[in-house]
């Protein structure tokens, strides 16, 4: 079983920055693919960004390419997204996501363990 929690959600002006954390517990962490998704009111869930655990081989969404950066610190087991540039239609609930396997797809059906969300909301 493996356990995600989300911090660092929360409000901030457009073109400001935050920085979210899904730390993660409850299994080595050698061989998965973790990512972050997002989900505004009335959308569906959406593909953020995503990371092989084991080669650190990153993608993105087309959407927050050059503003989003997701990075891992391996000895915390905890992975980061780095938010700049922040526009409203940012605002969302997102969550962080694992799956077994190092590929990072886009796909929610793949990823089989996920956390509860932090909201973020930029004003405008």
């Amino acid at each position: 079983q493996v356990q995600l929690v989300e911090s660092g959600g929360g409000l901030v002006q457009a073109g400001g920055s935050l920085r979210l954390s899904c730390a993660a517990s409850g299994r080595a962490f050698g061989s998965y693919a973790m990512g972050w998704f997002r989900q505004a009111p009335g959308k569906e869930r959406e593909f953020v960004a995503g990371i092989s655990w084991s080669s650190g081989r990153t993608r993105y969404a087309d959407s927050v390419k050059g503003r989003f950066t997701i990075s891992r610190d391996n000895a915390k087991n905890t992975m980061y997204l780095q938010m700049n540039s922040l526009k409203p239609e940012d605002t969302a609930v997102y969550y962080c996501a694992a799956r077994g396997g190092s590929y990072a797809s886009t796909d929610t059906n793949e990823y089989e363990w996920w956390g509860q969300g932090t909201q973020v909301t930029v004003s405008s």
